[in-house]
C-alpha cells in the first residue's frame, strides 16, 4: 500500500489529449430592431413580447410599473423602459453571469431611456419572497401594473411557483395584466405547457389568448419536432378574475 507521503510522476497519463473537448463557443448577440427604428441587444417569444409592448405602449406601458420574470436578455424590459414605463424591474434566475449579462444589456440601452423612467436589474428565483422586487417600486406602491413572462411556461415543474409570483406581484386592478408569451420549442410537450393556463384560472385569474404568430424561421434549425409549431409564438393576457377584485 502506498504511503500518503509518496509522490508519483504519472507523466500526464490522466490529462485530456489536445482537442479532446470542442472549444467553448464564442458569445453571440442578436439585434432587436424596434418599430421606431432603434436597435437593441433573442428568442422569438422575447422578440414578439417586445413588439407587442411597443405597439401598445401608450396604454399598456407609459407611466406604469413593470416586472419581467425570466428575462434572459431582457429586451422586453428595455423596450418598456424606453417607451416610458415609470419603473421596470428586469429579473432572471440569480446566477451571477446571467445577472451580469442583463446588466450589460441594460447599460447598452441607458442613453435611450427617458429620465422619468427607471430600469433595475436583479436576480430572482420564481416562488421566492417578492419583497426585494417590491422595494424597487415608488413609495406607496406594492405591486406591478404589468408582468412580462416570455418563454417561462415551458418549465412545467415551476408552474406553481410562477403563479405564486403572479399572485404576489400583480396589482389588484382590472387594468393590471401579465403577458405570457411562448414558443413550443419541444412541440410534443405543448400539452404540458398549456396546463399552465387552467392552473392560473383555478388560482384567481382569467386567461385570454391574444395572438398566434407564425415566424419566418425556426430558432434552432436542427431541433426535432413539428417545424410549424417551433416557428409559432403564442400570446396570452392574464388578468385577475372578477371574483378576486370584489
Amino acid at each position: 500500500m502506498a504511503d500518503a507521503g509518496d509522490n508519483y510522476d504519472v507523466g500526464g497519463m490522466f490529462n485530456d489529449p489536445e482537442g479532446f473537448y470542442e472549444p467553448e463557443p464564442e458569445p453571440t448577440f442578436a439585434e432587436h430592431p424596434m418599430c421606431s427604428g432603434e436597435g437593441n441587444l433573442l428568442w422569438n417569444a422575447g422578440r414578439m413580447s417586445a413588439f407587442y409592448i411597443e405597439e401598445r405602449a401608450h396604454d399598456l406601458i407609459q407611466g406604469k410599473d413593470v416586472l419581467e420574470i425570466g428575462a434572459a436578455a431582457g429586451v422586453p424590459s428595455i423596450v418598456s423602459a424606453i417607451k416610458g414605463a415609470r419603473t421596470t424591474v428586469m429579473t432572471d434566475y440569480p446566477d451571477p453571469d446571467l445577472v451580469e449579462n442583463m446588466r450589460h444589456n441594460a447599460s447598452l440601452s441607458a442613453s435611450m431611456i427617458p429620465k422619468h423612467s427607471s430600469l433595475y436589474v436583479d436576480g430572482y428565483k420564481w416562488g421566492n419572497t417578492v419583497e426585494p422586487l417590491i422595494a424597487y417600486l415608488p413609495p406607496g406602491e406594492n405591486r406591478f401594473d404589468v408582468l412580462i413572462m416570455a418563454d417561462v411556461v415551458y418549465s412545467h415543474r415551476e408552474h406553481g411557483n410562477l403563479i405564486k409570483t403572479m399572485q404576489q406581484t400583480l396589482k389588484k386592478s382590472r387594468e393590471a395584466v401579465a403577458l405570457v408569451i411562448f414558443t413550443p420549442y419541444e412541440p410534443w410537450l405543448l400539452p404540458k405547457t398549456e396546463k399552465f393556463f387552467p392552473l392560473a384560472e383555478e388560482n384567481g385569474f382569467q386567461v385570454k389568448k391574444v395572438f398566434e404568430k407564425l415566424m419566418d424561421n425556426v430558432l434552432f434549425e436542427n431541433d426535432p419536432g413539428d417545424e410549424k409549431l417551433r416557428r409559432t409564438v403564442f400570446g396570452y393576457e392574464i388578468r385577475w378574475s372578477e371574483d378576486e377584485l370584489k
